[in-house]
């Protein structure tokens, strides 16, 4: 016999087929595109890592198809901290524990207690120097904001950095990922730590006063981005410098 398809019956029982049948689909996919998505987001991190080591016009030669040859050719070795700075793998092992880390994760997991986060450091070999990749994550005004710092030989002295974003403002808050916002951390030989080796905070300002130590201009327009950078950097480099000054001595 014949079903009404004017009916209710038919009605419900249609939208439920298609809703199996959809959701199905989308399951499949998705489990099918896994390890591809997973492999493209390994891709860039590694790109966002090398992106605070190298420069400009080097990273212009850098895409998908060579970043993990060339993540390989720098990233020697790697560094895992509490947070407290104390030690937990170093070197080889260190550089996969490291790479293993999702601080994104970490810091939108409110199920993680600040205290129990990881904190990963990579560690580069460029132009027969030893550089120091550390990665931030923070809070922008419309979401997460994040980046790496790439710290010099002295364990100090910041040489490169880059910063990205989910969804702030263009031509506002989107600005901390263009290059004139990210040199303004490395022209004036900005430090991490003083000659003890204790942590020197950052300090986001918009009175042009930025060519004095510690402080960097902000954005104009995008005053609460720009402190979310601040208060980023200055919450995730403090067992970072703990850990060099131990280093150190």
């Amino acid at each position: 016999m014949a079903m009404n398809k004017e009916s209710n019956v038919y009605t419900v029982i249609f939208a439920t087929v298609m809703v199996v049948v959809v959701g199905g689909i989308l399951a499949f996919l998705s489990l099918s595109l896994k390890d591809k998505q997973e492999a493209n987001g390994r891709v860039k991190k590694k790109i966002e890592i090398l992106s605070a080591l190298l420069s400009a016009d080097e990273m212009s030669k850098i895409d998908r198809t060579n970043a993990e040859a060339k993540y390989d050719e720098f990233i020697k070795e790697g560094v895992l901290l509490t947070s407290t700075g104390i030690l937990v793998k170093e070197g080889i092992e260190g550089k996969e524990a490291a790479f293993g880390v999702n601080i994104k994760g970490e810091y939108k997991d409110k199920n993680i207690a600040i205290k129990d986060r990881q904190y990963p450091m990579f560690i580069a070999q460029k132009d027969g120097k030893t550089l120091y990749i550390i990665p931030v994550i923070g809070k922008g005004l419309w979401g997460p904001i994040w980046g790496n710092l790439c710290i010099s030989e002295d364990m100090r002295t910041i040489s490169g950095a880059s910063f990205g974003h989910q969804g702030e403002t263009p031509g506002l808050g989107a600005e901390i990922s263009q290059g004139f916002f990210v040199d303004r951390w490395t022209k004036s030989n900005e430090v991490i730590s003083d000659e003890a080796g204790d942590f020197s905070s950052f300090e986001i300002v918009k009175d042009g006063s930025g060519t004095k130590p510690n402080k960097i201009d902000g954005i104009t327009g995008g005053t609460i981005t720009s402190k979310g950078v601040e208060e980023m950097v200055n919450r995730c480099l403090v067992p970072y410098t703990v850990y060099f000054k131990t280093k150190k001595s």
